[in-house]
């Protein structure tokens, strides 16, 4: 594709008629044929690599200024480079999210379950559906990594081809604030965006300065993105404010209060090693269809029901939904893991105060004989939180292990110390560095009518380590000290 064809539908100043073969923002990828964005996010400015892009071989620059290299480098400049990958990297790709129904969904908890539900909903009901968000990218089974919860906007547009390519029509997105905020999205045409809730969450260097500033960036699915339907839930104060401007069919979910789609009775069962909820789902004031969720407590049901309203927007019934959601977990977000007998572990991603706290007020409506909580805190970061992940465990578990997350160049030693000394007196806990030790000492403690939350990596796998990703999958473990101490 000509340089000067791929800039066109973007504001910028100089021209090039040199072939581009591929767009990159990571200067080690850059190399003949490239074009080499400098982007400028929080931390590094990409017009700082544009020279090691250069000694790559690439020759062809986008910019916000000039930058200082040899005569034969071609530099576009424009105001935003973030906003102009957006624009040129679906160019690139033919624009290949025009021919895709693509939901996004948005809100501080419950992105990753609402989406995964959805899509497994989709699937089954011959809607072939694919996922991207914090879990990784599903097309068609074929499953990747990412980087980020809403990947890059050239990274995202590559996936929608590649969507298309394998004959699947139709995408859930979790949509981040910072997706929103930094042109992730832009142009991104969604047919149906949903809202889940709102808490404080993500606001510090380097993210959202503040409050204001983080549900204003969420709202902005709604109020910009001109989506045909809007699903909401009708118990999160904040839905109001997320509704405003929105000029499309509304469509509601909740428990609390009355909705077009209504939770009610609400019970929760524990099996012998599993823990979920179920309630029956009224549609529309008439159609009641009973529903059971793999995973526990209340905010399970509320995913579900959104997810249900979402898969409705597209004509799939509360009850073809019900026969998916009775035997689809997801993976990382109350994750049960099967092991012994009478004991019962799970998995979640709960790594802040807010998540921590929710997810073992919901096991202690279970009345566990003990609840026993093993956790970290990444290193080099959110200090903030790890009080937070005290005052969690200190006050709703029975006994609490305090191990690595993602230390990265923190020493964990540290990082745990720093946990432990915000352990309230009296709260019985213990530190084990080594995270796989930590797993198997909760799995040998862990006693007849227990349940163990290992909270913090969920869907992960890897620990984060001087730099480097290690192989870690916390479901593997457990099934692994299970199997160790079943012999």
């Amino acid at each position: 594709m000509k340089l000067n064809d791929l800039v066109q539908h973007i504001s910028h100043t100089g021209a090039s008629e040199t072939d581009i073969t591929a767009i990159t923002y990571d200067s080690r990828k850059a190399c003949a044929g490239s074009l080499f964005v400098c982007l400028v996010g929080a931390w590094l400015d990409g017009h700082t690599y544009a020279e090691s892009a250069y000694q790559n071989g690439c020759r062809a620059f986008l910019v916000e200024h000039r930058v200082d290299l040899p005569a034969d480098a071609v530099q576009i400049v424009t105001d935003d480079t973030r906003a102009a990958l957006a624009v040129i990297g679906a160019d690139f790709y033919g624009n290949p999210a025009d021919e895709l129904h693509l939901i996004g969904i948005t809100g501080t908890k419950g992105k990753t379950t609402t989406a995964l539900l959805t899509a497994a909903i989709m699937t089954e009901a011959g809607l072939p559906c694919a996922y991207i968000g914090s879990n990784g990218v599903d097309i068609a089974g074929v499953h990747e990594a990412t980087a980020n919860t809403t990947p890059e906007s050239l990274e995202l547009h590559r996936l929608f081809r590649k969507m298309l390519d394998a004959g699947v029509r139709h995408c859930v997105l979790e949509v981040s604030s910072q997706a929103l905020r930094h042109h992730r999205v832009d142009g991104v045409p969604f047919e149906v965006v949903a809202f889940t809730n709102l808490s404080e969450d993500h606001i510090g260097p380097g993210e959202h300065p503040d409050f204001e500033d983080y549900k204003c960036a969420k709202r902005r699915l709604f109020a910009e993105y001109n989506a045909r339907t809007m699903v909401y839930n009708a118990d999160d104060p904040y839905s109001d404010f997320m509704r405003e401007g929105f000029k499309g069919k509304q469509i509601s979910f909740g428990i609390q209060n009355a909705a077009d789609y209504h939770g009610q009775n609400l019970a929760q069962y524990r099996s012998q090693t599993a823990l979920g909820v179920d309630f029956d789902c009224v549609h529309a004031g008439e159609t009641t269809t009973h529903i059971e969720v793999m995973s526990p407590g209340a905010f399970s049901a509320s995913d579900a029901l959104c997810a249900v309203a979402l898969c409705g927007a597209f004509g799939v019934t509360p009850a073809q939904a019900a026969a998916t959601l009775a035997h689809t977990p997801v993976q990382g977000r109350f994750e049960v893991v099967e092991g012994l007998p009478g004991r019962t572990f799970i998995v979640d991603y709960s790594h802040n105060g807010l998540a921590l706290t929710s997810a073992l007020k919901t096991l202690r409506a279970y009345n566990p004989h003990r609840l026993l909580c093993v956790f970290g805190s990444v290193g080099g970061r959110t200090q903030v939180r790890r009080k937070e992940l005290a005052d969690a465990s200190s006050a709703y578990a029975d006994y609490t292990i305090i191990t690595s997350d993602n230390p990265d160049n923190e020493p964990p030693e540290d990082v745990i110390r720093d946990i432990a000394g915000h352990m309230a007196p009296g709260a019985p806990y213990t530190c084990i560095t080594d995270r796989r030790e930590a797993i198997y000492t909760a799995v040998k403690m862990a006693e007849p009518g227990d349940i163990v939350l290992f909270a913090g990596k969920g869907h992960e796998d890897y620990q984060l380590i001087n730099g480097k990703k290690l192989h870690f999958v916390e479901r593997e473990i457990i099934k692994e000290a299970c199997a160790e101490i079943s012999k």
